[in-house]
């Protein structure tokens, strides 16, 4: 499938990534030099230098024979122009970036119709979702939804003494089978990511990837070590639009809030859009304001400036004086890494949440749902099993599933099933996988 991106920054440079280790026919566009020979550098990918919203730009990227051009520079009138210039040359699908919801609204002048996008993405939006699921769970250091959100993948590290440390998955299913509810889809220990299989063992301070029904999700903490959790008080650095919208849904679950910004002028608008929101004219980094507002006693504490050295510092700061949980906004890729190494209990990335948006669009086969994960390289998916797919009608067992991935979970009739070798994929099944990215073609060919 040939793909046109336009935009060689984090975000494009990311999908571009993805799917040339895919072997997908992908061109890059940018008007930054050194962003456009980057990515030819690191790509196997084509680049052109040039207005990724000029029709002759995209003449000259071959557009016309595009399956879907991905619209995703930070400059939201780029990418519209581009969705439209694309259609209107014959690209079937298009993707669009956009973070000002005056462009996208349902009274807005012009309809994602008119502008011929198929898709919008608002990084902020997916971001503040992300975060607030993560807020819900203190052991939680990734989230991410499936079946409409009734099955979930989350991340949390293993504690000393935790009941599933220093055993096997084969000895975890012995002993809690029929109790608890999961599947075990990945280990990552000491920066090295594995698929685990039956002998493999769990140990403490290990990254685990859990795949479970939402509603079970409350049991899985206390296996890897941690407390039960309600979440009720959470104190939001930054009046960012990731800070207004995770503010809004603190809202609308009855959560108490309080949010901080260094701005005057901002604070006056944040407590217009904010009624049940405590808006404070202060600055996150100064640790005795912090400690005098009650960070301490706080459930959850978001950084969510437009300042990834500034969140970590304030993330720090929180955590230092007694936030139970602590998240940091980041949009710098190589930032990512660094938050478990500075003792930040999780991170976001507004970048990753919109790369995880349009990846469900740019799959072959039936697929419903994609998470792409920042602690790992891994991907989750979420297929529909067609009729005429190579795995339907066929026990797990007698499937060449390759070593590098894990069904994690079949849903059926409404049912969660948690599978075994001898359950047969039925055409309708939802399936939920979890595989490194040298799999995900042969996990592709098995649902197309």
């Amino acid at each position: 499938m040939r793909v046109v991106v336009v935009g060689a920054g984090e975000v494009g440079f990311h999908l571009a990534q993805r799917l040339s280790e895919e072997h997908q026919d992908v061109v890059v566009i940018d008007s930054d030099p050194e962003r456009v020979e980057h990515a030819a550098q690191q790509l196997d990918a084509q680049t052109l230098l040039g207005n990724g919203a000029a029709l002759s730009v995209l003449r000259r990227a071959s557009v016309r024979n595009a399956a879907m051009l991905l619209a995703v520079t930070s400059q939201d009138e780029v990418n519209l122009v581009a969705c439209l210039a694309a259609k209107r040359l014959g690209v079937s699908y298009t993707v669009a970036r956009i973070s000002n919801p005056d462009y996208y609204e349902t009274d807005s002048v012009l309809s994602r119709e008119q502008m011929g996008i198929d898709l919008v993405v608002n990084p902020e939006r997916e971001c503040a979702r992300e975060t607030f699921l993560l807020l819900q769970n203190a052991a939680f250091t990734q989230v991410a939804e499936f079946a409409g959100g009734r099955v979930q993948l989350v991340g949390l590290r293993v504690r000393d003494g935790a009941p599933v440390a220093g055993r096997s998955i084969r000895e975890l299913r012995e002993v809690f089978e029929g109790g608890y509810h999961y599947v075990t889809a990945a280990i990552v220990r000491n920066g090295q990511s594995l698929i685990p299989k039956p002998d493999d063992t769990i140990e403490a301070d290990d990254l685990i990837y859990l795949i479970a029904p939402t509603s079970e999700l409350d049991e899985v903490p206390p296996l890897a070590g941690y407390d039960r959790f309600t979440l009720k008080r959470v104190m939001i650095a930054g009046g960012s639009e990731e800070g207004l919208f995770i503010a809004q849904l603190c809202e609308q679950q009855g959560v108490e809030c309080t949010i901080l910004d260094r701005d005057r002028r901002r604070c006056v608008e944040l407590a217009e859009q904010l009624p049940k929101s405590l808006v404070l004219h202060a600055d996150a980094t100064d640790l005795e304001l912090l400690e005098m507002e009650g960070v301490s006693g706080v459930d959850g504490f978001v950084a969510s400036t437009g300042n990834d050295e500034t969140n970590l510092l304030s993330s720090l700061l929180a955590k230092e004086a007694g936030a139970r949980k602590v998240l940091s906004l980041v949009h710098k890729f190589e930032y990512l890494k660094l938050v478990p190494a500075v003792g930040v209990d999780a991170s976001v990335s507004p970048r990753i949440a919109a790369v995880n948006a349009i990846l469900r669009r740019i799959r072959r086969g039936r697929v419903m749902t994609v998470a792409s994960l920042s602690g790992i390289e891994a991907e989750a998916i979420e297929f529909v099993v067609g009729e005429n797919c190579p795995i339907a009608g066929k026990a797990l067992k007698d499937v060449a599933f390759p070593k590098e991935g894990v069904v994690g979970t079949i849903l059926r009739d409404g049912e969660i099933i948690l599978p075994r070798g001898a359950d047969v994929m039925q055409p309708g099944d939802d399936v939920i996988v979890f595989a490194m990215p040298e799999a995900i073609p042969e996990v592709e060919a098995l649902f197309d």
